[in-house]
């Protein structure tokens, strides 16, 4: 049986910089044979780090300290490294209601209790922060604030600039730490990119996660934190590990030598066009059943469907077809059983996006209980 694979947030396979990357790895591997004999250390390989911060600064048009920057083992290890260092089981944390789901499990895992703000099409609803933590007092005060704030996972939404200025205000006259979480931020398709919160403030507190996951590929295994003095030591001290990948970091370091740009955008078209070809395909399908996102960047489409379909049975017939997707309940930091779904399609071949999306359509169309024409019009209204 054919098999339509949407469930899981990878890049593509047919864009991977095969010959580039074998260079890289024959020259890092004869220059630094040596190094791969020690432990990297805490903050990982220098020529890596100066590779990102150069990233860093040549997005966000501000000087970024390379010494500033530890890498890790992708950014699910800086999700969970952080929260270790600033949190005990049973402290709160504010986060987006909606969010990804390995942050999710990180966070249960440690016994953190997740006090979620809703997401509309500008981000989170900073909006309400301020009501939120005078609803839980001083007693519970959050130990930080997460936010996916570019290409949100799973919404694709982006913080709005006005949101970005309120949180960091908000949180700095509360003195509250700000985890960012970018690693979605240079798949970007349309218009300027958001500018990060670190970039947009001189506030100290500020814990900045990024990866080369979405951008090259996620078995390199390879993501870094960029904090101030203060919070990286407090970071550091909970790492035990001996250091990072010092070998996938000296390969992405030779390939990355002389700027990432280039073999970044040409990833990005043809993640563009996939993204395209879903939108358009549950547009043209469609038929008012349900209503998708169109991101200008990041690796999902966000689905919304009517209130009135049966999830267990959408989730039989749509295997039973060959087709998966992720439930809008992975993504809720309580697991509400929410009518929304989640598309990934940075790994789909452009022809599975076409033949299989009508698929899904049509499995929405039998899950359903009723004829009523659906109440939304939007994502989020």
């Amino acid at each position: 049986m054919r098999k339509f694979d949407f469930a899981v947030g990878q890049t593509n396979p047919a864009t991977f910089p095969i010959e580039q990357v074998q260079k890289a790895a024959m020259t890092a591997i004869g220059d630094e044979f040596a190094q791969l004999t020690t432990y990297p250390g805490k903050l990982g390989h220098a020529g890596l780090r100066d590779v990102m911060a150069a990233r860093e600064s040549e997005r966000e048009g501000v000087a970024v300290d390379p010494e500033l920057i530890t890498l890790l083992n992708g950014s699910m290890q800086a999700v969970t490294l952080s929260a270790e260092a600033l949190t005990q089981p049973g402290d709160t944390v504010i986060c987006e209601e909606l969010t990804y789901s390995g942050t999710i499990g990180a966070y249960r895992t440690l016994g953190i209790d997740m006090v979620g703000l809703p997401v509309d099409e500008d981000g989170m609803r900073v909006d309400q922060l301020e009501a939120k933590l005078d609803e839980l007092g001083e007693a519970r005060k959050p130990k930080f604030i997460y936010a996916l704030t570019t290409y949100q996972n799973p919404t694709g939404t982006n913080l709005s600039l006005e949101r970005r200025h309120q949180l960091i205000e908000i949180a700095a006259s509360r003195s509250i730490p700000i985890i960012e979480d970018n690693c979605y931020g240079d798949v970007h398709y349309d218009g300027e990119k958001p500018r990060s919160l670190y970039a947009l403030s001189d506030y100290e507190n500020i814990i900045y996660m990024c990866s080369l996951s979405k951008i090259l590929a996620p078995g390199m295994r390879l993501g870094y934190i960029y904090a101030q003095p203060k919070l990286l030591e407090t970071i550091l001290a909970r790492r035990h590990d001996g250091g990072g990948n010092y070998l996938a970091a000296a390969v992405v370091a030779q390939l990355y030598k002389h700027g990432l740009w280039t073999l970044t955008d040409e990833l990005n078209e043809s993640l563009k066009v996939k993204k395209n070809l879903v939108v358009e395909g549950i547009r043209d399908a469609a038929d008012g059943i349900c209503v998708s996102s169109n991101p200008s960047g990041g690796l999902f489409v966000w689905v919304r469907f009517p209130d009135d379909v049966d999830q267990e049975k959408l989730k039989r017939i749509t295997a039973e077809r060959g087709f998966f997707y992720a439930s809008g309940a992975n993504f809720h930091i309580h697991s509400k059983q929410i009518p929304y779904l989640r598309l990934a399609f940075g790994h789909v071949p452009d022809e599975d996006i076409q033949d299989g999306i009508p698929v899904l359509i049509q499995c929405l169309r039998e899950s359903r209980t009723s004829n009523e024409k659906p109440s939304f019009t939007n994502l989020f209204h």
